[in-house]
């Protein structure tokens, strides 16, 4: 069993979005990730999709989107990104959600050995884009991570692998400490996955801090690509 990664599908089935008005590079964008997804993974593979699937604003809008990816292999597991609107109460995402597919939100799931413990994350202080207003979102996020920890420490056992997915970066490009970080280290995490960066090529693609291994897979920063993270 592998573990791969991808996010910022941004699919636009039902809605009038093309992503190629953000480059060139985007013509086709779901054509290569289909095809790479293809080559890459089997069948109990794992797949983590970091938010930002579908541009929809309405549930059937984003399921639509959602389920363009059940012909592919493998177990997709999901959080909610900054534009997953569609994403609006998670029983109703989970009732209308294809066979293997995850939906993650202040919880957890195993695969064997592997725990994945998922929310959306947030902004955080020493970001360009922070400002007084996001306080009180920051420590909220913090806290559904907090909960999903401690859904972790249900089903964890010794020697499993800990791998925390979110759609914000859990870190400034300094790489200073954060409640999200914080959180990871005093709860095991071995691997972080985030996304939602798109032009900030000063960010690093993979990086560590404090033992854990951090993995951004914002598709346009992977050409498009899945990442193999274990």
């Amino acid at each position: 069993m592998k573990v791969w990664a991808i996010s910022d599908l941004h699919l636009s089935g039902l809605s009038d979005k093309p992503m190629d008005v953000f480059g060139p590079e985007w013509e086709g964008h779901f054509e290569k990730i289909t095809a790479d997804w293809r080559e890459k993974v089997g069948e109990e593979d794992i797949v983590l999709v970091g938010g930002d699937t579908s541009w929809g604003m309405k549930l059937e809008e984003g399921m639509y989107d959602v389920a363009s990816l059940a012909f592919l292999p493998g177990r997709k597991v999901f959080v909610r990104g900054n534009h997953d609107f569609w994403w609006n109460g998670i029983g109703r995402v989970r009732a209308a959600a294809p066979e293997n597919f995850f939906f993650l939100q202040n919880d957890c799931v195993k695969f064997e050995n592997v725990v994945i413990a998922g929310s959306r994350g947030w902004t955080v202080p020493g970001s360009a884009d922070y400002t007084e207003h996001d306080e009180a979102l920051y420590k909220r996020e913090a806290e559904r991570f907090r909960l999903a920890f401690s859904e972790v420490k249900k089903v964890r056992k010794e020697g499993d692998i800990l791998i925390a997915l979110l759609h914000f970066p859990p870190f400034n490009v300094k790489k200073e400490d954060t409640l999200f970080t914080g959180l990871f280290e005093e709860n095991g995490v071995n691997i972080a996955v985030f996304g939602h960066l798109h032009g900030a090529g000063y960010f690093p693609l993979r990086c560590e801090k404090s033992g854990i291994e951090y993995f951004l897979t914002s598709c346009d920063k992977t050409r498009f690509s899945l990442v193999e993270i274990l």
